[in-house]
């Protein structure tokens, strides 16, 4: 069976073409001919729609020719056994990148499920806006735009929207891919003048999901088309989930017209992470090493010293956990605060915090044009004292000074003071979307 496989590969590449052979005929496998059905192995449904509409009559005869008769195909997927004519009238699916890279129909990873998402303050409206959607249902918000930095949690969200969905609804056509992707694949049909196969076969999901999409910004041709795949999807009642690294108005270069329909639906910010999630965090990764190591031996105050120093993003901070681990478990000892500062002094090192609270009240000054002197002044008008509890708040995220430092910094204020500043600012941020957005700002231009 494989050496009439292997035979018909090769007819199949000079029929089809280099670059079309390694999309769609290269992942499959012949298992099988008996009573002139050919049974073909596909990695996945949508895969083996598209070759049966495209390329079915192809192998057929080629078959045909090379091991006897063979009226049929039957293409066999991982999730379910699919008995087909050939060429039936199916939806087109999505397509898959050029050999080597990552299956472009919802190629997810399995660590990422609502299951093991940490949720706390600062990612709950977007943990909770992503269950909904997950739930399928009427489109209750379309689009779901999810944005913020590297590290908090929004690919993360992506995949678990979307095996939750093809967990609920195995028929579901859920498209996840990146906006790096979606252009690749427009620029490679208008290359082979497959444009209008291009836009039937996005615009024929039940799900459309792209990742990153601020990297379409610029390219006029693709936000174009994304533009019109947007529309159609829309007016389908289909939905659409969208993340980037920042809100839609500030994507530079993006269409405005494209900024306006991406805010037409939910927008929701993943806010830097705060003390109480980063251990949260690590302690739901220790509980689950411990699962597969009874033996592992953490002394306190290591993951509250580890939530304290390692801010940068969640990728860094789990990355250091597992470096522990594998030392710990590789040497046989336990894992305590001088072998954690001995093990991660690169990491700490680069997470050290070097922005200065004079540094900070600069920036917020100028941000909400108020004198540097009124910053560490007495005057209590809301315009002069909202701006003086944003910098404290973003010295206490932000500095390792403590809160009695923080306060001698600010007039000599008492560091309650300082404490009920910055719960104050925490409360705002998940209720007011604008401050929300102006402190992240601020932090943006501190960190550059």
């Amino acid at each position: 069976m494989d050496r009439l496989w292997g035979q018909a590969r090769e007819e199949l590449q000079k029929i089809v073409g280099t670059d079309s052979f390694s999309t769609w005929i290269e992942p499959l496998r012949l298992t099988g001919v008996a009573d002139g059905t050919a049974t073909i192995a596909c990695p996945t449904r949508f895969l083996s729609d598209w070759v049966s509409r495209h390329y079915s009559d192809d192998i057929l005869k080629v078959l045909d020719r090379m091991g006897g008769p063979v009226q049929r195909l039957s293409f066999e997927t991982r999730s379910q056994t699919a008995r087909q004519a050939a060429a039936p009238a199916v939806k087109r699916p999505a397509p898959r990148p050029a050999a080597g890279e990552e299956e472009l129909a919802a190629p997810l990873d399995s660590r990422f499920t609502f299951d093991n998402f940490v949720v706390g303050k600062p990612n709950e409206l977007a943990h909770a806006a992503a269950r909904r959607v997950a739930e399928g249902g009427p489109v209750t918000f379309n689009p779901l735009f999810l944005y913020g930095g590297v590290g908090l949690g929004k690919t993360h969200l992506m995949h678990a929207i979307a095996r939750e969905i093809q967990a609920r609804q195995p028929e579901a056509r859920v498209l996840y891919l990146s906006a790096e992707q979606f252009m690749y694949r427009f620029v490679q049909a208008l290359r082979d003048r497959t444009v209008m196969d291009f836009k039937e076969l996005f615009r024929t999901v039940s799900v459309l999901m792209v990742d990153d999409v601020q990297f379409i910004a610029g390219k006029d041709s693709t936000q174009e088309e994304f533009f019109h795949t947007f529309n159609t999807l829309v007016d389908q009642g289909k939905q659409i989930v969208i993340s980037a690294d920042r809100a839609p108005g500030e994507i530079k270069d993006m269409e405005e017209r494209i900024k306006s329909r991406l805010q037409c639906g939910l927008v929701v910010d993943l806010h830097p992470t705060d003390y109480e999630l980063r251990l949260g965090i690590l302690q739901s990764k220790t509980d689950s090493f411990r699962a597969q190591y009874p033996g592992l031996l953490i002394a306190p105050g290591v993951l509250e010293f580890l939530a304290h120093r390692i801010t940068s993003n969640v990728r860094v901070l789990e990355g250091a956990l597992q470096r522990l681990f594998a030392f710990a478990s590789l040497m046989g000892r336990e894992i305590t605060l001088d072998m954690a500062q001995e093990c991660l002094a690169d990491i700490l090192r680069a997470n050290d915090r070097k922005v200065s609270i004079e540094e900070i009240q600069r920036k917020v000054a100028e941000h909400y044009n108020i004198r540097l002197a009124d910053m560490i002044g007495p005057k209590r008008v809301r315009t002069v004292a909202r701006p003086r509890q944003i910098a404290m708040y973003l010295a206490k995220q932000m500095t390792s000074r403590s809160l009695p430092e923080i306060g001698r910094r600010f007039g000599g204020r008492d560091h309650t003071t300082i404490m009920h500043g910055v719960k104050k600012i925490e409360e705002l941020r998940s209720a007011d979307r604008g401050l929300s957005e102006d402190i992240d700002l601020l932090r943006r231009l501190l960190e550059t």
